[in-house]
């Protein structure tokens, strides 16, 4: 096997993996991904114990157990770009030998589940609502820079998507992913299932203008509208495409949770949602006892 070149698969100094700040018996093999920095510590106030804490950059980092089941908590800020970076270093840390810079023969699949925020697309979806992301559509291009496997029914999706919606050639071209049906089963009592759509931004991206026009006035109205297989877009975010799409390419499972914040359709808002998070952190982590 080839060695990974040191400007390819990048360390730092303790031979760790160089954004994550993470060695190789730092993580469970259930990682829960969160965006922000604070939620990791918040998640952790539930952990029976903690065995390993990190921080670097955004990527704040812990290991501990939550009614025996060990399990790891990383943020990984906002953004597909950032998740690009979590996956592939998450996968370095499991199939790759850092000492050697090679790849391993078996292979080892992480259950990654993302516990976020979003804004929903419906109108019964206010504040507050749990919606778990059967698939994701994805508006931010990452997944098309590499050889991602796609089923035929995610290509005639996506394929489907761009046709209904009247897609803008020069925007990227969306691809579309499907959760990991076990991680989903595990989780979806009690949520709405839907579609996700990932932007690569929070205001244009997602249709909101400030100061600056919208080139697609129509967007939220437009994206609202698709389903397939009986699915309806749900919801709006910014991690979920690419969470999916490199989770699938590098053999681990996946799934996204999110708590509802805004409502682009009554245009409501939810602040103060700690609660809520908690309700929902509580629910995921209760659930993952469950799991094989």
């Amino acid at each position: 096997m080839a060695k990974l070149e040191a400007s390819e698969l990048t360390l730092d100094k303790n031979g760790k993996v160089y954004h994550l700040g993470i060695g190789p018996g730092d993580i469970a093999d259930t990682v829960l991904l969160v965006g922000d920095q604070d939620r990791v510590k918040f998640i952790g106030s539930f952990f029976d114990s903690i065995r390993f804490e990190a921080q670097n950059r955004e990527f704040c980092s812990l290991t501990g157990t939550y009614k025996g089941r060990e399990l790891t908590v990383l943020s990984t800020g906002i953004g597909t770009d950032n998740i690009d970076i979590v996956l592939n270093e998450l996968d370095a840390l499991v199939n790759i030998d850092l000492a050697t810079r090679t790849e391993k023969t078996t292979k080892k699949s992480l259950n990654l589940i993302r516990i976020g925020t979003c804004g929903s697309l419906q109108e019964l979806l206010p504040p507050g609502a749990h919606v778990i992301s059967k698939y994701a559509i994805g508006l931010d291009g990452v997944a098309n820079f590499y050889e991602i496997p796609y089923s035929a029914d995610e290509l005639n999706a996506a394929t489907e998507f761009i046709s209904r919606t009247g897609w803008n050639s020069r925007l990227n071209t969306p691809y579309f992913k499907k959760s990991s049906d076990e991680l989903f089963d595990l989780l979806k009592a009690d949520m709405t299932a839907g579609i996700t759509i990932t932007a690569n931004g929070f205001y244009g991206p997602q249709g909101r203008a400030i100061r600056i026009p919208l080139s697609l006035p129509d967007f939220k109205n437009s994206i609202r509208q698709f389903s397939w297989n009986g699915v309806q877009v749900t919801n709006l975010e910014m991690e979920t495409s690419a969470l999916y799409a490199l989770s699938d390419a590098l053999g681990h499972k996946a799934v996204t949770v999110c708590l509802v914040l805004a409502n682009r359709y009554t245009n409501s808002f939810e602040p103060n949602y700690s609660q809520k998070m908690a309700h929902l952190i509580e629910c995921v982590l209760n659930r993952l006892t469950e799991l094989r």
